[in-house]
């Protein structure tokens, strides 16, 4: 669809990674579904095919007032990022797209039993649930002008509380990170159990980004994580075993009553978690509220670990060398 609006709102860009299925594509068809507005919704994933459904699927519900398209980013790849940065600055810039008004850090990888490395050479689950995600930020800094926001998609999984009986974080030093070396809590673990905490990791990268993301910003942009809760039925497995696709695509969804009552009663559908995203990204009730942790529409504690400002920032400074970012007007927190 063009990316011009016909409401009677002034339109607004709404970015989405890995908006092509699960909770992104949950957020995108709640937007697109909306009465607010007029939103211009782009898909930005790495698979164009599916991203091509994915719009044409959103396109057909769409409210009339809304526009949605796709564009190509590779998150394992920091030239696609950049290469994706400069595009859609260019067409912000040009009047092509309508204002960016969120950027929701979306997308991310499970691993399976094998370490598996970005186009750079950094270990997938991180460099992709983090480094890809940081640099995509920080490239589109400049166009991301109040009111404006931004949305990381993280995990309870980053905290031991809530890991329903998943390996929790194992914190190293960044650059051991990006290699896909954890922390020494596991140094025992099997081949599954190791990329489930790499995963949990990421997560509370995750977290560290986007509180330092917050103190960083200036007046009127937000930053804030996001927990969905347990998903059942996204493609999140896809990296696992055979059985284990099986199972969370057709077993898990059948018995969600008896894993909310014996498990987590924080399990969701795609509906419910990507509307949630959705609302934290264009909704007026939570406009202003910047460096939270919310699970599903309440703004919640994260991990104790989380607070760590020393190791946020650490972690803000090593991914500025990973990704060779330079001048990065965000290289201090605001005030600081």
């Amino acid at each position: 669809m063009s990316s011009s609006s016909t409401g009677s709102g002034t339109a607004r860009t709404v970015v989405i990674t890995g908006g092509n299925s699960g909770i992104g594509l949950g957020c995108a068809a709640a937007i697109l579904g909306s009465r607010d507005g007029p939103w211009h919704v782009v898909i930005a994933s790495r698979d164009a095919s599916r991203s091509r459904a994915a719009v044409d699927r959103l396109a057909r519900t769409a409210g009339a007032a809304h526009t949605v398209e796709a564009m190509s980013l590779d998150l394992a790849s920091l030239a696609s990022v950049r290469t994706f940065g400069a595009e859609l600055t260019g067409r912000l810039t040009s009047g092509g797209l309508p204002p960016l008004y969120a950027l929701v850090c979306n997308a991310g990888v499970q691993a399976g039993t094998t370490v598996t490395r970005t186009a750079d050479g950094f270990e997938s689950t991180f460099g992709i649930n983090h480094l890809g995600h940081f640099l995509l930020v920080n490239e589109l800094l400049a166009a991301l002008k109040a009111p404006a926001r931004v949305v990381v998609v993280a995990s309870g999984t980053h905290d031991p509380a809530e890991t329903a009986g998943l390996p929790a974080p194992a914190w190293n030093g960044v650059p051991a990170l990006a290699r896909g070396d954890l922390g020494p809590s596991a140094a025992s673990d099997g081949p599954f159990a190791f990329g489930q905490r790499r995963y949990a990791t990421s997560k509370l990268a995750n977290v560290y980004f986007t509180y330092a993301l917050a103190r960083r910003l200036p007046d009127g942009v937000t930053a804030n994580a996001y927990d969905p809760g347990l998903v059942l039925g996204t493609s999140l497995q896809r990296n696992h075993s055979a059985p284990v696709r099986f199972a969370a695509t057709y077993v898990l969804p059948r018995v969600r009553p008896l894993l909310r009552r014996f498990l987590t009663d924080k399990i969701y559908t795609i509906e419910e978690s990507g509307g949630a995203l959705a609302w934290l990204a264009t909704s007026p009730e939570p406009a202003g509220i910047t460096g939270k942790y919310f699970h599903q529409r309440e703004a919640i504690p994260s991990s104790d670990e989380s607070y760590d400002t020393a190791r946020a920032e650490e972690l803000w400074d090593d991914s500025v060398k990973l990704t060779a970012l330079s001048g990065s007007a965000s290289s201090e927190p605001a005030g600081e």
